[in-house]
């Protein structure tokens, strides 16, 4: 495979071009000047929970904020935020040339689609990034829990897939990845209570009514899915439908029965935390959002999701989190 370029080298971008890049692949990260300044100064440092470091030299590594370096790229992985899916189809429509293929590695349900329509025949492909990666700074990312990617398959995917897996990133390919993107959204949905609690991600879930809120918006997504007869997909040892009654369980027993689902890192954090604390806009709209506007679509209700759209546009607003307790959260949106 000819150059690939990372459109959007963030957490994902970079931890997914990075182990690329080591793997001898030619990557080119097109980022904010700030992330090229990091990147041609320290180079990356990939972490992950259970295995060594992969350290990549600041000499090895190609970064800027043109996107003239678009041309002439065979593949082009897009990281960028939902909100900047527009913006990244603009740039890939005047700056590429050829035919490259396109993969969609961004949180949300509609983002291939956003692309398609400014794109037109392109070859386009959704994909599922099924971990969570910690910006450390300084060219360090974090993997933070278990799972690898999802894509669409096509027959340059097919090569992706292979490249990315024998770089260190278990990667599969999948014919329906709306299913496959719908699960991974209500996993997402947590991304927002994260951000509001401003602790990590296990330290949140140990704490019921954290829980207990995030189980309604799952029982919420869940109702508008199934009124839209939309089946979410089994994602490794996920099944959507238990979600909500994992969430619900004691905490002493939903402790075990999490690790049985998912490995997460103590130092976790959401992607929306990350970008409240970066004071970068926020995804909740593609997240949260696609809830209320699939549950209007379907007549189902979606009350609390809507609840805490409301509380994370104010925490952004505000430009910190309100660092909600669980209980103080949960009184808040019953109300």
């Amino acid at each position: 495979m000819g150059t690939i370029a990372v459109l959007g080298a963030g957490a994902i971008g970079c931890y997914v071009g990075g182990k690329l890049r080591a793997a001898d692949h030619q990557i080119v990260f097109l980022g904010r000047p700030q992330t090229v300044a990091d990147l041609r100064e320290h180079g990356l440092v990939l972490s992950q929970m259970d295995g060594p470091e992969t350290v990549i030299g600041a000499d090895r590594i190609e970064a800027t904020s043109d996107a003239a370096a678009l041309a002439d790229c065979e593949l082009i992985l897009v990281c960028v935020k939902s909100h900047d899916t527009e913006e990244a189809a603009r740039d890939i429509a005047a700056h590429s040339t050829g035919n490259p293929t396109i993969v969609s590695l961004q949180n949300g349900v509609g983002n291939a689609r956003v692309l398609g329509r400014h794109l037109g025949i392109r070859p386009i492909a959704a994909g599922c990034v099924q971990f969570n990666v910690v910006v450390g700074g300084a060219g360090r990312f974090h993997r933070a829990t278990e799972g690898g990617i999802i894509v669409k398959d096509t027959p340059a995917t097919r090569t992706l897939s292979a490249d990315l897996s024998t770089a260190g990133i278990e990667t599969t390919v999948h014919s329906d990845m709306q299913a496959i993107l719908w699960t991974k959204l209500l996993l997402n949905l947590n991304n927002s209570l994260n951000a509001l609690a401003d602790v990590p991600i296990v330290e949140e879930l140990s704490d019921r009514s954290y829980r207990l809120v995030l189980a309604q918006m799952v029982d919420e997504a869940l109702s508008a899915l199934n009124a839209a007869h939309i089946r979410p997909a089994v994602l490794g040892r996920v099944r959507p439908r238990a979600i909500p009654y994992v969430l619900r369980l004691p905490t002493w027993v939903f402790r075990r029965a999490a690790r049985a689902m998912l490995a997460i890192d103590p130092q976790a954090r959401s992607s929306m935390w990350e970008d409240l604390r970066a004071q970068r806009p926020s995804e909740v709209d593609f997240l949260n959002g696609a809830v209320v506007a699939l549950a209007q679509e379907t007549g189902t209700a979606a009350k609390t999701n809507e609840a805490v759209i409301n509380l994370v546009r104010e925490a952004f607003e505000a430009g910190r989190s309100p660092r909600l307790s669980g209980r103080d959260l949960l009184q808040m949106v019953r109300r």
